[in-house]
């Protein structure tokens, strides 16, 4: 406000961060990072935007919100759970005419990725396939009564949507780590995945294989 010659808060998230990282995306998007090993992504409502740009000098009037909080809330449309603390994130671009990617590092030196999909087709093909690689690759917990029959280790010890969820639930994206286990299991159950989704094992490996040569 440059009347007041001060910072405004106009909107803010709906939950409490710890925030270790934050990364414009574009003007009314940011995506960031807290140390419980959390990664979003929050979006200005399109009616909040157009109110700001239509008159800046408007923005006095936010300082509205109760609760010592601001009068209109992002929305949230990212939510990923990592499991480390992640130390920052920057969107770049990692090869010379590569696809552009949010690339974050955590505290125990490990080093990733969201890239965001090019197609609805890519969309539903890799949302299918980690929907059957959660019972195959034994990464979802067998229900009360059920017994279980998974002889192919989880990625992470435990149940893979209940980790991805472990603060927030995981929404709109896909966990590339229990995808790239889609090679390591036995060539019965990559036949049977593959034939569900109208693949081969061969198309599906091809697939995994270009979606990391977009990033890599």
């Amino acid at each position: 406000n440059k009347t007041t010659n001060s910072l405004v808060t106009f909107a803010d998230d709906t939950h409490p961060r710890w925030i270790t990282g934050v990364c414009p995306l574009d003007y009314d998007t940011m995506a960031g990072a807290d140390k419980f090993g959390n990664i979003f992504v929050c979006r200005l409502p399109n009616e909040v935007a157009d109110d700001v740009e239509d008159d800046v000098g408007l923005a006095g009037s936010f300082d509205t919100g109760k609760l010592n909080g601001a009068q209109y809330k992002v929305n949230e449309i990212v939510q990923y759970h990592v499991g480390e603390t992640v130390c920052g994130l920057q969107k770049a671009t990692l090869t010379p005419g590569g696809a552009d990617a949010i690339v974050y590092w955590t505290l125990y030196g490990s080093i990733g990725a969201l890239q965001p999909f090019v197609s609805r087709e890519d969309v539903d093909f890799f949302t299918h396939l980690e929907m059957h690689l959660r019972g195959e690759g034994g990464a979802r917990e067998p229900k009360k009564g059920e017994q279980s029959t998974y002889d192919h280790p989880s990625i992470c010890g435990r149940d893979q949507l209940a980790f991805r969820s472990y603060y927030f639930p995981v929404k709109d994206v896909i966990d590339g780590d229990l995808c790239e286990t889609f090679t390591s299991l036995e060539p019965a159950k990559q036949k049977r995945i593959a034939e569900e989704l109208d693949r081969t094992p061969g198309e599906v490996a091809k697939k995994l294989e270009d979606m990391r040569n977009r990033l890599l």
